[in-house]
């Protein structure tokens, strides 16, 4: 017989399927809820630490591009004092502590702003090398840490010198609401600069552990670190589980710099950084769901199996072994036994075919074998039998598909993953409104260098020579004060025509649906003229990609679509009237969230905030106002985030989760050995049944052949045996009737 053939393996497959998932239900699915932190939390801390080290990057290659472009755009012009150039710098940027210019060949210092800088840590005399002018880390007496940034610059006929700027390894624009800290560390573990530790031993002492224990984990490599296919955050990133004190533990995040694209890196990256965030959470090591349910599901599908299997072992299995050796006997010519028919469906059937074909073989005329062929119970057929097995492990899959352990909208979600929604949120606000600052001061900068006598030819080469520095840019063009374009690089401008420069920093007009974001920077030395830049919309898309904050949209004043992190259209209102309460509530000047009166009467105005939505199923939302001030405060743009709370990893969903788990493993191991069955024994039996009835009917002619080589198979070579004698047999009568007539007419009565 075939090795997965016949009536067995099927069985047996499914008694131990039943009896693997029986041991899984109890001892392994009802283990939820008894972390002392859920894994949703592990992963939003991980999250945060990697919004942490995009901020960081993004910042310190901006710092990084500033610098060397603002050199080149001098050196490109007219000689000037090291005093304009870093009067002009800061009035561009403000965002380095302290900015230097000094003569190479000399080392005089002949300029300085803001903190004094180490500049004895500089070798004046490698900055021709490979990485002479790479950025570099230098630790001052304090035992404060700084980054210097350099460049050159170069007039004919002038020493050169350098540009240096310095700035303090912080996380800039992360929102960390009341107990998070946040570190950037070095390749060693050593702590650069922090931000929200306060001076208490416990959290320096915690800090000092994470910090050993992420540098070990930043050395691997990205491919290794993470999960296959877990995608999102290019570079090496995690969670950690820290000390437990007084009912609360420590949870902390950690990502290392890594460039927007895999395997891309940039000269922030090469710093080797990581940063790492914590927050001390409360513990809650209680299961979701008792474990004497598990044992209980267990213990029923163990009985509700037991049952199936029992009666495909006593109606189906044992029937048809019977009918197989029953068959057998008859073949070799056993005839003087009657057959033990079965009770039940086409084994029935076949067995009362059987037993009439027996008593043919002993002589029997097929009218006086005629017989009733279906009893009371051979009514009832294999395909019953095995829909009744079907029901009965159905019965303890369905509630647990549809019913069972279901997470209302009562379901508790972690205080901690609720904040730092909202604390996302805000800094991804803040994210988009440095982005456009940042864009407007890029083309101050390019205004801050042009005056009348630069010519076209000269415009268009600089222009697109900041297209090609910053790909936020769709369309960059100088426009003049009759509104005539004077250069352009990229795209066809949207300005309107014959108009002159806005004078707001930052429009937002509507292009056919297409949301256009356009800055104007005045220059100087053209009277009336503009340099303006049109954002593209995908760059400020793609600041929106973060995983872990679900849906994202940037909406106006008007609380309109602005862009989001995937399909929407834009100008329209958003999908939920509780998500525009949110906006309205965040830009409220009444308060913020989650402050005691005491704190709302020194902390008034917009600030972001979160909600639990519970209608149609329970939902993280919070929005954020661009607060913190620059041209893009005056847009009063809201970023809103929102995420159904079913796709986190808490206890109630996980439990839920895990038992529809179990009712999928059930039915699929129910569904895959019965329809094996019937593939494989019941339609075979079903074929053999109505074959085995038209051979006892005196259906000679047509041959009986097997199908599969189990114990159907071996039924129906059976029957054909059984044809065969049959047919000899009426060849033998036939032969000898004949005998007898030919007899009769050679000796005719009276011929003597």
């Amino acid at each position: 017989m075939s090795l997965l053939g016949g009536i067995r393996p099927p069985i047996a497959a499914l008694s131990a399927l039943l009896l693997a998932l029986a041991a899984l239900t109890a001892f392994q699915l009802g283990h939820v809820g008894r972390e002392p932190v859920p894994p949703a939390v592990l992963t939003s801390q991980q999250y945060f630490a990697e919004d942490g080290a995009i901020a960081l990057r993004a910042s310190l290659d901006e710092s990084i591009t500033d610098i060397g472009r603002t050199a080149s755009l001098f050196s490109s012009g007219e000689p000037v004092s090291p005093d304009s150039v870093l009067d002009k710098l800061g009035s561009v940027y403000q965002k380095w502590r302290g900015t230097a210019v000094i003569e190479i060949k000399s080392g005089r210092l002949e300029a300085q702003r803001g903190e004094n800088l180490p500049l004895t840590a500089l070798d004046l005399t490698a900055l021709d090398g490979e990485s002479g002018l790479a950025p570099r880390m230098v630790r001052l007496e304090n035992g404060e840490t700084r980054l210097l940034t350099l460049a050159l610059l170069s007039w004919p006929d002038r020493p050169q010198q350098l540009l240096v700027a310095s700035s303090s390894l912080k996380v800039p624009g992360i929102s960390l609401g009341r107990s998070r800290a946040i570190a950037v560390l070095d390749s060693s573990g050593q702590v650069l600069g922090s931000d929200g530790i306060g001076g208490s031993a416990q959290e320096k002492k915690q800090l000092g552990k994470f910090a050993k224990t992420v540098a070990q984990k930043a050395g691997q490599h990205p491919l290794q670190a993470k999960e296959p296919g877990s995608g999102g955050f290019a570079g090496v990133s995690g969670s950690l589980l820290g000390d437990s004190k007084d009912g609360h533990r420590s949870v902390a995040g950690y990502a290392k710099l890594t460039g927007s694209q895999p395997g891309v890196g940039t000269d922030a990256t090469a710093l080797g950084l990581t940063v790492v965030s914590f927050v001390s959470v409360a513990e809650e090591r209680s299961a979701a769901v008792d474990s004497f349910f598990w044992i209980a599901a267990s213990a029923a599908l163990l009985v509700l199996g037991a049952l199936a299997v029992a009666l495909l072992v006593t109606t189906v299995q044992r029937p048809l072994l019977r009918l197989f050796l029953e068959s057998r006997r008859i073949g070799r010519g056993d005839l003087h036994r009657p057959v033990t028919v079965p009770k039940y469906g086409e084994a029935a059937r076949i067995g009362a075919a059987l037993d009439r074909l027996r008593r043919q073989l002993r002589g029997e005329p097929v009218a006086e074998t005629e017989g009733p062929r279906r009893g009371r119970h051979a009514r009832i057929g294999t395909r019953a039998l095995l829909a009744v097995c079907g029901i009965l492990l159905l019965a303890w899959s369905a509630p647990l598909l549809l019913t069972l352990n279901r997470a209302g909208a009562s379901v508790a979600v972690p205080k901690t993953i609720v904040e730092d929604q909202r604390e996302r949120t805000d800094t991804l606000a803040d994210r988009v409104r440095r982005a456009l600052n940042e864009g407007h001061a890029d083309l101050t900068s390019v205004a801050s260098v042009i005056s009348d006598g630069t010519t076209p030819a000269e415009l268009t080469k600089l222009l697109e020579r900041t297209r090609t520095q910053h790909g936020r840019y769709e369309s960059l063009y100088v426009l003049n004060a009759d509104g005539t374009v004077l250069a352009r690089a990229g795209g066809t401008p949207h300005h309107p025509a014959g108009k002159g420069p806005s004078k707001q920093p930052v429009t937002l007009v509507d292009s056919g649906n297409r949301p256009v974001i356009t800055e104007y920077a005045e220059a100087p030395g053209l009277a009336g003229a503009a340099v303006v830049g049109e954002l593209r919309i995908d760059f400020l898309n793609a600041l929106l990609k973060r995983p872990g904050l679900g849906e994202v949209r940037v909406v106006d004043a008007e609380h309109r679509v602005i862009g989001g992190n995937n399909g929407y259209r834009a100008f329209t209102s958003l999908s939920d009237a509780k998500l525009d309460a949110l906006v309205s509530s965040a830009n409220d000047k009444g308060g913020a969230d989650g402050k005691s009166a005491a704190d709302e009467k020194t902390d008034k105005g917009p600030r972001a905030k979160s909600s639990l939505l519970r209608d149609g199923g329970v939902a993280i939302a919070a929005a954020a106002p661009m607060t913190g001030g620059g041209v893009a405060q005056p847009l009063n743009w809201t970023v809103v985030t929102w995420q159904p709370a079913k796709g986190l990893e808490i206890p109630a969903y996980t439990t839920q989760n895990r038992t529809v788990l179990a009712g999928l493993l059930g039915l699929t191991g129910a569904v895959a050995c019965l329809g094996w069955i019937h593939i494989i024994v019941v339609r075979p039996l079903r074929d053999l049944a109505r074959r085995a009835e038209a051979l006892a009917d005196g259906d000679r002619r047509t041959v009986v052949y097997p199908t599969h080589h189990d114990e159907v198979g071996a039924v129906t070579r059976s029957l054909e045996v059984i044809r065969l004698q049959l047919l000899e047999q009426r060849k033998r009568d036939a032969a000898g009737g004949t005998t007898g007539r030919t007899s009769g007419r050679a000796t005719p009565a009276g011929r003597n």
